[in-house]
């Protein structure tokens, strides 16, 4: 037991108090996904849902709970989730690249609290449009709105939800501060996780009434873990880049004259581009879903909102590009080769068989080379749930949960979050969670 690492992680104080408090926010946000909003009759959207599902319509519901862990079908204060912040995030990179004025504000002293306060207000506005679109969805379920004044009752849920939305994105904040991991991405993660037992319920019953083969899914359960086994392994991938560094005398002291590298990841962006990705697509496809869902809606809106449905072809396509664009424009955001080269020239460093002048545009090479595969190697694994529904015809609510999207999220949050555990373990001189610890595989 003395060398247990999960013994060893409670014995740490630092290490028991962060995991502790971790959960105790996990346990809030779960409460705030059962919450349902004020106005809205429980029963009738229980009933509704389990229409959708029994008759197979319930992709776009399925779709919005896989990134709320269920809150979206409970029209709950947690319904929207994270993903109105991390549009928000996106939205905003992206100026800082077009703008290069709003960059400059962000680099000077004091910049990064502007634009956390920037991402903020404009979460707001993002979900009091999405908040919006939400009333119109619940106005075309019967029975579900309990006030007859729908006035009153759209500018309630608008406060509910936004306001549900900002504690969200609050709560994650204080888990990064204070927890353990990455807070918006422990959220979503907890989500997901929170899904997975009922959409196993939900499978075994299908596969006792014979709506879903046996053999299906013992096919598919073997490809869910060896897809798994392959994610961990390209994760553990990366790329050393040797870098030597010139001696130099300051006063009486030498400093340099040692060599080290630059560990490139085969994916250097993670699970981001998958997040972002999603994130992006579910602000257009919740306000389409939900004016379509109307009878007062136009004939093109309804269009769309099929031709964007999260099983079709048009959503994987957009998916599967916005995967590769998101991989690209992430890493040139963290690891931007023009600061890199320029710290190595800086501190006297130099790349072995390289020209000073052409380090930038070597690293570059590199990276391309890098992102590339792996931004591909994502959009695949991300386009998973259609397959399997399309195949095996798996109901959406198992589908979403039993790959793609789901199983990056679930493999590189754990990743990331087992890696500050071992840093935190080793810190105050414990082994780490594995004997060999959760070393990288150099390419």
């Amino acid at each position: 037991m003395a060398n247990n690492p999960i013994v060893n992680m409670f014995r740490i104080k630092e290490l028991r108090n962060r995991l502790l408090f971790t959960l105790a926010i996990l346990a809030i946000y779960r409460l705030g996904c059962v919450l349902t909003i004020p106005g809205i009759n429980a029963g009738a959207l229980v009933q509704y849902f389990n229409e959708l599902a029994k008759n197979g319509q319930n992709a776009f519901a399925s779709y919005m709970d896989f990134f709320a862990g269920g809150a979206f079908s409970n029209f709950s204060v947690f319904m929207l989730g994270v993903m109105p912040y991390i549009s928000t995030q996106i939205i905003l990179q992206l100026a800082l690249i077009i703008f290069p004025s709003l960059k400059r504000i962000v680099q000077e002293d004091g910049g990064q609290r502007k634009f956390a306060a920037w991402t903020r207000i404009g979460t707001v506005f993002v979900c009091l449009i999405q908040s919006l679109a939400v009333t119109v969805y619940a106005n075309s379920i019967p029975g579900a709105m309990i006030l007859d004044n729908q006035l009153a009752f759209k500018l309630l849920a608008m406060l509910t939800v936004t306001t549900g939305a900002m504690i969200t994105v609050w709560l994650g904040d204080q888990i990064t501060a204070h927890g353990i991991g990455n807070g918006i991405s422990i959220l979503i993660f907890a989500g997901i996780v929170a899904r997975l037992p009922h959409a196993v319920i939900e499978l075994v019953s299908k596969v006792r009434s014979h709506e879903i083969n046996a053999v299906a899914v013992i096919v598919v359960i073997l490809m869910f873990f060896g897809i798994i086994a392959l994610v961990v392994y390209e994760q553990s991938g990366e790329r050393k880049i040797p870098v030597h560094y010139a001696k130099r005398v300051v006063g009486r002291k030498m400093y340099g004259g040692q060599s080290t590298y630059i560990p490139f990841k085969i994916n250097p962006s993670g699970v981001i581009p998958v997040i972002f990705a999603s994130s992006f697509l579910t602000f257009p496809l919740q306000i389409i879903s939900s004016v379509g869902s109307s009878g007062a809606s136009a004939g093109w809106v309804s269009k769309l909102a099929y031709l964007l449905q999260p099983t079709g072809l048009t959503y994987n396509v957009l998916l599967v590009l916005l995967i590769v664009f998101f991989a690209y424009f992430y890493t040139q955001v963290t690891l931007n080769p023009t600061e890199i080269a320029k710290n190595i020239r800086e501190n006297g460093g130099s790349i072995p068989g390289i020209r000073t002048d052409k380090t930038e545009e070597y690293l570059q090479k590199v990276l391309n080379r890098l992102i590339l595969p792996g931004s591909l190697y994502l959009a695949a694994i991300a386009v998973l749930p259609t397959i399997i529904q399309d195949w095996f015809h798996f109901p959406s609510s198992i589908a979403m949960l039993m790959g793609g999207t789901s199983l990056l999220i679930l493999v590189g949050v754990d990743l990331d979050t087992m890696s500050q555990v071992e840093a935190l373990l080793k810190m105050h001189h414990h082994d780490g969670l594995t004997k060999k610890g959760l070393r990288p595989r150099n390419l």
